[in-house]
């Protein structure tokens, strides 16, 4: 009979062997604020116009080189249970506005840091949590007040390129003029008039080759492909768009057909031929010049495409499909079927292009506004392209969120000195022990100006009073100038250094709902994971496990 060990009371005694707990300020609180730290700490060098880029490797040996914190949370794979209430506040960030996901981790990063130091003091977690909300919702009464800029109308394109430039310097950094103007153009060419403005309506083609100077906008798609057939260049089309293959039927169901003789041989093929022949001839003669097929052209209806002048392309994606359709405002038709006049698109344009020694189809609509625009990204290598590509997509959010809310309030650091200095003199007034907490959020407001500062070689505490005391004579709008030799500030308002309203409003609701959660537990039960340990993957393999 095997020896019965009694296990240790208390909670070890309710839980499977193998699981592990913390309690308590000491093994719990401190250890959570110890990995947010460094987590954000990662992340906040990469903060701002100048911030270094992070080379990452990702499970399937991908490598990324970027300065922009949504991609370096979503390819790093966060274990650390606190860290990831972090990464998710940041990706909610990123769902809601599309950017300052760097913002929440650097403030929530900085709220549990100044916590710390509350909490060895002796001030209570839940004290803290209540300050925290508390200077929260001071914040949020102050911000409206903070507006410096508005944007009224969306079509104003000079507006636009303004409010657009400063999300896109944050990653491309001297070539913010050129991809503003771009995102501007696409942008507004494609803004409904009555819905919303829909991000997926831009697309990006990234053709290796020249310089990002070449990139250009076109209004309609850009697909990397060859056409199927001969024809490769046709103006003022009528657009069918089929999900199937392009090809002879297949029957329903299976049967066999018995042939008695020669000529029965030859009459059966030919039937097929024929019905082949009929369907294209209908589709042809219905006025349709191209047809987009999400499947493969048969070789038979292939030349009878050729023969009835009708260009063929294939698209492998049934997203592509979908986009097209809504591009060309076609229906997408599931048999190969003669299409009626309101399942057929129009296009002004469909031609195969080469750019660099990559072969293109062009679906380009001349009208002023049309459903989908494309960017053309060039340029020298993927990674760059990929970065480029980021940008565009900060900078697309962002005009998504003008569309919502034109609102700016100013950036460089400026918008966080004033509601420090907004709280510290809201702090005097509050009684009880709230108000240290009150205290500790304004200087942690300081980490995104000293963030800048750090990143950019200058010195931090200096730029940090220089603003303060700007700001006690009452120059709101006054940030931190990067272009300066030393440590200088300046009028961010008239350098177009401007944040979204949105982006603030969200970024710190978001960034104290980490912290607050973060600070609010005080145990840290884990259980023993399931399962063995995990085989070895054989070498080269690329499996996601």
């Amino acid at each position: 009979m095997a020896l019965h060990i009694p296990k240790a009371p208390g909670v070890p005694q309710m839980l499977k062997d193998g699981a592990r707990m913390f309690s308590g300020l000491e093994e719990a609180v401190y250890r959570n604020i110890n990995a947010c730290k460094e987590f954000a700490r990662s992340v906040r060098s990469a903060y701002g116009p100048n911030g270094m880029n992070k080379m990452i490797i990702n499970h399937i040996e991908k490598q990324f080189v970027t300065s922009d914190a949504g991609t370096i949370i979503r390819e790093l794979d966060v274990e650390h249970p606190a860290a990831k209430l972090m990464v998710l506040a940041s990706q909610m960030q990123d769902s809601e506005v599309g950017d300052g996901t760097n913002f929440v981790i650097v403030m929530s990063g900085a709220l549990l840091e100044a916590a710390e130091e509350l909490l060895r003091l002796g001030v209570t977690t839940s004290e803290i949590a209540d300050g925290y909300e508390r200077a929260l919702d001071k914040c949020l009464e102050i911000l409206p007040e903070l507006v410096c800029f508005e944007i009224k109308d969306c079509k104003n394109i000079d507006d636009v390129v303004k409010g657009i430039k400063p999300s896109i310097m944050s990653k491309q950094y001297g070539n913010e003029d050129f991809i503003a103007n771009l995102v501007a153009k696409a942008c507004i060419g494609i803004l409904p008039q009555k819905t919303t403005f829909n991000v997926d309506n831009i697309r990006i083609c990234k053709i290796l080759g020249a310089g990002l100077l070449q990139s250009d906008v076109l209004s309609g798609m850009v697909f990397k492909r060859e056409v199927e057939g001969d024809i490769t260049n046709i103006t003022k089309a009528k657009v069918a768009v089929y999900s199937c293959p392009v090809d002879i039927t297949q029957t329903e169901t299976k049967g066999t057909v018995l042939i008695k003789s020669a000529d029965e041989l030859l009459n059966f093929s030919k039937g097929e031929e024929s019905l082949l022949e009929k369907q294209i001839k209908d589709i042809a003669d219905a006025g349709v010049k191209v047809v987009v097929a999400g499947a493969k052209f048969g070789d038979m209806a292939l030349h009878f495409l050729n023969k009835f002048g009708v260009m063929a392309v294939r698209l492998n994606s049934k997203f592509d499909l979908r986009r097209l359709s809504r591009t060309v405002n076609a229906t997408v038709l599931p048999r190969l079927t003669t299409p009626t006049a309101d399942e057929l698109g129009y296009c002004d344009k469909v031609h195969v292009d080469e750019l660099g020694d990559t072969r293109v189809v062009v679906f380009s609509m001349d009208s002023s506004e049309s459903r989908i625009s494309t960017v053309v990204i060039r340029g020298s290598t993927d990674n760059y392209m990929d970065d480029i590509e980021r940008a565009i997509d900060d900078g697309v959010n962002t005009f998504k969120g003008i569309a919502r809310d034109g609102q700016f309030v100013a950036g460089a650091g400026a918008t966080e000195i004033e509601l420090a200095q907004k709280l510290l003199q809201y702090a005097d007034t509050l009684p009880g022990l709230e108000q240290y907490a009150v205290r500790k959020f304004a200087v942690a407001l300081e980490a995104v100006p000293r963030a800048l500062a750090d990143n950019s070689g200058a010195n931090a505490t200096e730029v940090v009073n220089k603003m303060y005391k700007a700001h006690r004579e009452n120059q709101k709008t006054v940030g931190f100038d990067i272009d300066s030799e030393s440590s200088g500030v300046c009028d961010v308002k008239e350098k177009g250094v401007l944040d979204l309203y949105l982006l603030k409003y969200w970024g710190l609701k978001y960034a104290v709902g980490a912290a607050t959660t973060i600070l609010k537990v005080d145990q840290i039960i884990m259980a023993k994971r399931a399962g063995g340990p995990k085989p070895k993957a054989p070498a080269g393999s690329d499996d996601e496990s």
